[in-house]
């Protein structure tokens, strides 16, 4: 059940747009054993706090209220006490992991500095992968160090979860004083740095949400069209072609796009839209917007001649006209 463990990097590449102000410039050193706390032991963080335990470190508290969560903790964190998060944060001598929501991720830590939880020395490192150190002002103003620490995976919140931590790449932003240490606690999770400046969070995590969550709804928008042209079982006509897409994708970029799109077959694409419109209309705006930036992309890359393209692009654009109606 736990992931199989990295190497430790004995050196570290200085990627362009690590941000982070250093405070001393002497990099700070991780004691070998970490006591950790977990505030949010939701999906994430219960999988990163055994992730963790598996590494040799221990986590010794664990905050959440909902059933659920406490579930969660007994079953993968079954060393840790469920507390409050202010005790949580006092219990975590070396390492904090915050692993709440994006929209609530300030004021925990805010509320967190104001009430003296958190100390000097300490990691205070969080899994948002929408924000970088910025957030975690409070937490550096009272001698913290900070750290924001993103899987880029999805998580079910089971034990599962940890065999496919091995690999996955998590975006890091950290002072330059913390980057070997981060690279550490990186390699500990079974993972592999990928440096992100500050800036550019946002970005960042726009094209995993894109990628992913994205995906998530447009396989599921593909088997809804499936059962309601009488395949009973659509995932199994998707499995295949699915994984062969996305293997080509990631292999091949643009050079994967095939159908009719790539080929500009402008009357099949006409007649997707309208039977559509029939009987999914909910599907005609997801179709239109991704057909026409498959069409632009197979543009770009040449595997779509504009001339060839032309009818296509008449089509989308008048069926994109009378939806805006």
């Amino acid at each position: 059940m736990s992931a199989p463990l990295r190497p430790r990097p004995t050196a570290l590449p200085r990627a362009a747009g690590a941000q982070g102000p250093a405070v001393s410039g002497v990099p700070f050193v991780l004691p070998a054993s970490l006591t950790v706390g977990v505030v949010g032991a939701g999906r994430v963080g219960a999988v990163l706090g055994a992730a963790l335990v598996a590494a040799g470190h221990r986590v010794v508290a664990a905050s959440g209220v909902s059933g659920a969560t406490r579930a969660r903790i007994a079953l993968l964190l079954p060393e840790a006490v469920n507390r409050s998060a202010t005790s949580v944060a006092r219990d975590a001598a070396d390492l904090l992991l915050i692993s709440v929501p994006d929209d609530t991720l300030a004021g925990v830590v805010a509320g967190l500095a104001d009430t003296g939880a958190l100390h000097p020395g300490q990691v205070v490192a969080h899994t948002s992968g929408a924000h970088g150190l910025a957030v975690l002002a409070p937490a550096a103003a009272v001698g913290a160090r900070p750290l924001a620490l993103h899987p880029a995976m999805t998580f079910t919140g089971t034990p599962d979860d940890l065999s496919r931590l091995a690999g996955i790449s998590y975006g890091v932003t950290a002072p330059v004083e913390l980057r070997a240490a981060a690279a550490r606690l990186v390699a500990d999770l079974g993972g592999v740095p990928e440096w992100v400046g500050e800036t550019d969070r946002v970005l960042y995590h726009a094209a995993l949400a894109h990628g992913a969550n994205h995906l998530v709804t447009l396989v599921n928008e593909a088997a809804d069209r499936l059962r309601d042209a009488g395949v009973a079982q659509p995932e199994k006509v998707l499995a295949p072609l699915l994984r062969a897409a996305l293997e080509n994708a990631l292999r091949l970029g643009d050079d994967a796009l095939t159908g009719p799109v790539s080929r500009g077959d402008a009357g099949t694409v006409r007649r997707h839209l309208a039977r559509l419109a029939e009987t999914a209309p909910e599907s005609v705006p997801p179709y239109l917007a991704l057909a026409r930036r498959s069409a632009d992309r197979a543009i770009a890359a040449g595997r779509l001649r504009p001339v060839d393209a032309e009818s296509l692009l008449d089509v989308l654009a008048g069926i994109h006209r009378e939806v805006a109606a």
